[in-house]
């Protein structure tokens, strides 16, 4: 009875130990997930024609948006929205960045974003590109976005595009730190600008 014993008690032991490893494993390889920057690589074209990469979003806190110019009010009320909360957690400019990304790139040329964009605010960028490459910058920032045809008899027709309304707030380095949700309450999506950009 007693080798039963130590034996039943050896093997809590060990898998005590296997346990614990293993919490501290899959622990590591989350804190190493969320130091890598958020996203994927890409080479696509901001409003002014300029090429642009994921490096734009280093240097300094990021505020990220997907969205389109076709967009009837999620779009244009978050970049609005947006310039406020910006100008008040950063007036000078030089604390916080934004870039708006299209899914819509079809239609949302770089000249069609900028004008789009300039019309409500100075302070976000706009990226713009190639179709198959922006599908691929959508799903490595795992952004939700479908074209929905506006009249189901012609899915060839004209259409609008469901898609993730939430703005992506990434650190100095790219890596993620939360979202403001559409709707978000403005003093706190203030407040979490002004985390941001404290860092």
């Amino acid at each position: 009875m007693r080798s039963v014993r130590i034996a039943l008690w050896s093997a809590v032991v060990v898998m005590a130990g296997v346990l614990g490893w293993l919490t501290l494993t899959v622990t590591q390889q989350g804190q190493q997930a969320s130091e890598a920057p958020f996203g994927v690589p890409f080479q696509l074209v901001d409003q002014n024609g300029q090429p642009i990469t994921e490096q734009a979003l280093r240097g300094k806190p990021t505020a990220l948006f997907f969205g389109f110019t076709h967009c009837p009010e999620v779009c244009p009320t978050t970049l609005y929205e947006l310039d406020g909360w910006m100008k008040t957690v950063d007036p000078e400019g030089n604390r916080l960045q934004a870039f708006f990304v299209t899914v819509d790139p079809e239609r949302d040329t770089p000249e069609i974003l900028g004008r789009y964009i300039s019309n409500v605010t100075d302070r976000v960028v706009g990226i713009a590109g190639d179709p198959v490459e922006m599908a691929e910058v959508v799903k490595g920032f795992r952004v939700y976005a479908k074209k929905v045809p506006l009249d189901e008899a012609d899915p060839t027709g004209d259409y609008t595009m469901d898609h993730t309304a939430s703005i992506f707030l990434l650190d100095a380095e790219g890596r993620f730190k939360g979202t403001i949700a559409y709707g978000e309450n403005p003093d706190v999506a203030i407040q979490k600008l002004e985390n941001l950009a404290k860092g």
